[in-house]
């Protein structure tokens, strides 16, 4: 990454508001999350944010669900529309994975309906036996 941005892994850095933004309005995944929830979700994870170095500004946003030890589940990865294809991705999840390898975590977890390419570059591959795992889905 270009001194043009910055990563950081403080959540105070982060732009609630626009990170609620992008999920509810732009995102396939998080469509009509109210502020509430995500707030909610911030708080109870480890919060990661690009932004512009001169401005400030947040151009990129993902969060990791955690214990620290044993397991992480990277999700809510969001790269502003207007800041796509310059690499903010791969510095995004760069930055990630070198804040979690020391901790040596047996698994770290995502979902993806079109970045695999992107998370393939960092050791990312599909579930090796994708019948032994399980979800249990809200009913709304």
């Amino acid at each position: 990454m270009d001194s043009t941005y910055r990563f950081s892994s403080d959540s105070s850095d982060i732009d609630r508001a626009r990170v609620h933004r992008w999920l509810s309005e732009e995102s396939y995944w998080a469509k009509g999350r109210s502020p509430a929830t995500q707030d909610q979700a911030i708080d109870a994870s480890r919060n990661f944010g690009v932004y512009e170095t001169i401005s400030g500004q947040q151009v990129a946003y993902a969060r990791v669900v955690t214990d620290g030890i044993t397991f992480a589940w990277l999700c809510d990865v969001f790269v502003a529309c207007e800041v796509r294809g310059q690499g903010l991705g791969i510095a995004l999840i760069e930055g990630i994975i070198d804040v979690f390898e020391p901790l040596n975590l047996k698994r770290m977890l995502l979902s993806t309906g079109d970045a695999h390419g992107l998370y393939s570059k960092f050791g990312f591959e599909p579930l090796d036996m994708p019948s032994k795992w399980m979800q249990r889905v809200a009913q709304q």
